[in-house]
């Protein structure tokens, strides 16, 4: 038995015990799975220092067997501008953009396919504590088109930066495009606020919240230009695809033939 399993089974038992369930019997092959599905449920509260020290260990080796990318390896297809096809919580870079829901406290979906879900995860349970930490003092859900800031815990980056994007159900309006628009500013401002001098950004709403792909890219890569212009900011942008459909789309809008 590896190091990781035996930390896998310590942490399965601490979150069982904690719902006051049995720990199962599982298949190696089924246990990463199952840890993430009980941290995917897990309400925001404190956690003992030995199951952070062990989650930290768990997912800080996780992070390294995947791999990491650091922004300083990635070549720009403008000034201050990448193209990045990948997993956003392997990316080194000072923040990454989280596309959230207007609780913010993550997805809550045991193993779902989301981005909130992945971010999340991977991050540990510190990072639900923090969100759930500022919407308490917020006192109500998260608006669209708005931005928070926290630590990134077990991540490669030093920051996320969570947005609400804008919801498409039926035709796509102009209200629609003017709250995505204004997503991916506030994060702009938000990062330069904290002195971020890189940002990653997912393609926000494309996906659970059904914004056309290409339009969506359109605002995106328009409203950074446009930021960037204007503010005269030097923050390095990565726009950060998963799907190839995605990436013909940016690759097309950026000039790039990569």
């Amino acid at each position: 038995m590896t190091k990781q399993d035996k930390l896998l089974n310590r942490l399965i038992q601490y979150l069982c015990n904690e719902r006051g369930v049995n720990t199962p019997r599982l298949a190696c092959a089924d246990k990463s799975k199952y840890f993430r599905a009980l941290c995917n449920v897990r309400e925001p509260r404190a956690a003992s220092r030995e199951f952070l020290r062990m989650q930290d260990e768990y997912l800080r080796e996780e992070l390294r067997l995947k791999g990491i990318t650091d922004i300083a390896g990635l070549a720009p297809v403008q000034p201050e501008l990448y193209l990045w096809q990948g997993d956003i919580t392997t990316l080194r870079c000072d923040g990454i953009v989280n596309a959230a829901n207007s609780q913010m406290l993550g997805c809550f979906c045991p193993n779902h396919g989301c981005i909130d879900n992945a971010i999340h995860t991977f991050a540990g349970v510190q990072l639900r504590q923090e969100c759930a930490e500022i919407m308490r003092a917020q006192g109500h859900d998260e608006p669209t088109g708005r931005a928070k800031i926290t630590r990134a815990y077990n991540l490669p980056c030093k920051y996320v930066l969570h947005t609400v994007g804008p919801v498409v159900y039926g035709e796509l309006t102009a209200e629609h495009e003017q709250l995505l628009e204004s997503c991916y500013r506030s994060c702009l401002a938000l990062a330069d606020a904290n002195g971020l001098q890189s940002l990653a950004f997912c393609c926000i709403s494309t996906r659970e919240f059904h914004f056309p792909n290409e339009r969506a890219a359109e605002i995106a890569v328009w409203t950074v230009l446009d930021y960037k212009r204007k503010t005269a900011s030097k923050i390095k942008v990565v726009f950060d695809v998963f799907k190839e459909q995605d990436y013909e789309i940016y690759a097309r809008l950026l000039g790039t033939n990569e």
